[in-house]
């Protein structure tokens, strides 16, 4: 990668690893580890919308929250325009904050039912201490409107919105500071099809308008394609493939990648799909198996896939590909 790519990088991820401790009994002893997220690398460039794709337990949650220092990291690194997180203070952790926001995936449990919307919107202005109390008023008003609901809704409470209109307000708080990167962990995948669409045009909309970095966390491979500059697949923790959209979806090269493609629903009845059965279930993350973890469920397994781990490897235009069978062309 080139200097003038570094410049552009505004988030660096190097070999994050994040285990939980598995507690058992009455002095809740430490008898194994969930390898939540196992020496995951990859960068989020400036204005653009980074999709992290995987099925539900892959680690895909943990990796956002890592990345905003919600959780702490095992081991590994995680810069924010060239400063560590790790290497931050209480207080100046706090004020980058401002810079890092949330949308969560539940628009139900993510919003305190005991607050007015205006109180949950402006929550980040209060505690950061910006503007009178008049001009937070104003502020929240403003971030309504940008995400399409009326000023009047300041004065409501969560229960009295639909799932949609409550992710709006999600949406609202989470742009309150003025961030540069905002992470959106499965921020649609709660919503009916139609609100899905609805809110991936606000976000698609708020980035370019904005000029947000975006990202953006789901299971959907569909929903990621319309909204993402550049995607990565995760499979048990690990990144198993990583480029450009175009290249991911067009031109896939790992077998997790292309079995997970060939699920995606065709909108043309006259194609029958031609879909890639993955057997059995994805290994436990307590005990993964040796070599590549996907290696139990590949048809084209070989003794090296199941004796040693693939590194991720990136080829041509950017398309990285950790596997021993199909590599990086």
């Amino acid at each position: 990668m080139t200097n003038e790519n570094h410049k552009n990088d505004l988030v660096q991820v190097k070999n994050l690893v994040k285990y939980f401790p598995v507690r058992v009994g009455l002095l809740q002893r430490v008898v194994a580890y969930v390898r939540a997220v196992e020496d995951v690398s990859f960068t989020v460039r400036a204005g653009e919308t980074f999709g992290l794709v995987g099925e539900s337990g892959c680690g895909k949650s943990t990796l956002g929250r890592l990345l905003l220092r919600l959780i702490e990291p095992t081991s590994g690194d995680v810069r924010f325009e060239g400063r560590s997180l790790g290497g931050l203070g209480r207080s100046e952790l706090r004020a980058l904050r401002r810079s890092m926001q949330i949308v969560f995936q539940d628009p139900y449990g993510s919003l305190n039912p005991r607050m007015r919307v205006e109180a949950i919107v402006g929550e980040g202005l209060r505690i950061h201490k910006i503007g009178t109390r008049a001009e937070r008023r104003a502020r929240v008003r403003e971030l309504l409107d940008l995400v399409g609901l009326s000023p009047e809704a300041a004065s409501r409470y969560p229960h009295e919105f639909s799932g949609g209109q409550r992710q709006r307000i999600g949406i609202a708080r989470a742009l309150a500071l003025g961030p540069k990167f905002v992470v959106a962990d499965e921020a649609v995948s709660a919503l009916d099809v139609s609100i899905q669409a609805q809110i991936l045009n606000l976000l698609e909309d708020l980035q370019q308008r904005l000029s947000l970095t975006m990202l953006f966390i789901s299971h959907d491979l569909r929903v990621v394609e319309h909204i993402a500059d550049r995607v990565a697949i995760m499979y048990l923790g690990r990144i198993v493939e990583e480029g450009p959209r175009a290249a991911v979806y067009g031109a896939a090269r790992h077998p997790y990648t292309r079995a997970l493609l060939s699920a995606v629903p065709i909108p043309d009845p006259t194609r029958k799909p031609q879909r890639q059965h993955l057997v059995g279930e994805p290994p436990s993350s307590v005990s993964p198996p040796p070599g590549c973890a996907f290696h139990p469920r590949c048809p084209f397994a070989t003794e090296q896939c199941r004796r040693e781990i693939p590194p991720l490897e990136t080829g041509q235009g950017g398309h990285a590909v950790a596997c021993w069978v199909f590599p990086a062309s």
